[in-house]
């Protein structure tokens, strides 16, 4: 699933490109589900062709692009959701869901293999992203938002990463990627961690995420960027989905275990489950 660093590429690849356009027409790939349901792709025709765009922005996981006339447009790519800028006349992609033309020729394509991907059009942006945490990147995220955020959750300490209510934007590859970073074990109850673990797990959420931004996110999968390229930070993941192979800190084998119902990859030696008063 395409996490914070992976949206926020497309957000930065589109940003200068788009707004200021307007747009101009509507298309959508017949079949169920359809990433607009549950309006009808004539319904989102009517409602925003016409309308210009105004910004483009990233709460969490969720692109918003503004629109005139006060609405946004959020769209949430899911498992497969990619949003690529084409010019006119390009071929199309393989798993092309949707496409809004825009006044210069040149179309935003929504390509989706699985079809989860979802597009909210809305006039109340606060409402439909009410709950989520804050931006782990923001200036005004301190360790000690992160430690109140888990002061006495006996949750493991990846599935309270992972809850989009306490920290937006993060995933399985780069909550996997923190805690080795952190040496923490992802089983951990989230209310254990020291005054010192949850300082380097606050560093290291924020530095594994800028640099998975400036590697233009991990494209192992399905992710590319917003014009059609690949992300490298596949190629700098130090624990995730590479079980058995050796751990870069220490050449421990690393292991895949499930957490929170997730695939959850560690190195048992970096990261070894001990409450900071059993050291």
């Amino acid at each position: 699933m395409p996490e914070m660093p992976e949206v926020e590429t497309t957000r930065r690849d589109l940003e200068g490109r788009v707004v200021g356009r307007t747009i101009a027409d509507v298309r959508v790939a017949p079949g169920a589900p359809q990433p607009q349901a549950p309006l009808t792709p004539e319904q989102l025709r009517e409602a925003v062709a016409g309308r210009r765009i105004e910004d483009l922005d990233r709460r969490g996981k969720y692109l918003i692009m503004a629109l005139s006339g006060g609405l946004f447009l959020i769209l949430h790519r899911r498992m497969t959701g990619n949003l690529i800028l084409r010019e006119a006349g390009v071929p199309p992609e393989r798993f092309l869901r949707g496409v809004l033309v825009l006044d210069d020729g040149t179309e935003l394509r929504w390509e989706d293999q699985r079809k989860f991907g979802r597009w909210v059009l809305t006039d109340d942006l606060a409402g439909a992203l009410r709950g989520l945490g804050p931006e782990p990147l923001a200036e005004t995220w301190t360790s000690a938002d992160l430690a109140a955020t888990l002061a006495g959750r006996t949750a493991p300490i990846k599935a309270a990463l992972l809850d989009q209510r306490r920290v937006a934007g993060l995933g399985n590859i780069y909550v996997d990627e923190a805690l080795h970073a952190a040496r923490i074990h992802p089983e951990r109850p989230a209310g254990s961690l020291s005054e010192d673990e949850v300082r380097r797990l606050h560093a290291a959420i924020r530095e594994v995420l800028e640099k998975a931004i400036r590697l233009q996110g991990s494209s192992a999968r399905h992710h590319v960027g917003g014009l059609g390229q690949r992300g490298a930070m596949q190629e700098q993941w130090r624990v995730y989905d590479r079980t058995g192979e050796a751990c870069y800190s220490c050449g421990t084998p690393i292991e895949k275990t499930r957490v929170a119902g997730r695939g959850t990859h560690l190195c048992p030696r970096c990261q070894p489950y001990a409450t900071a008063g059993e050291r």
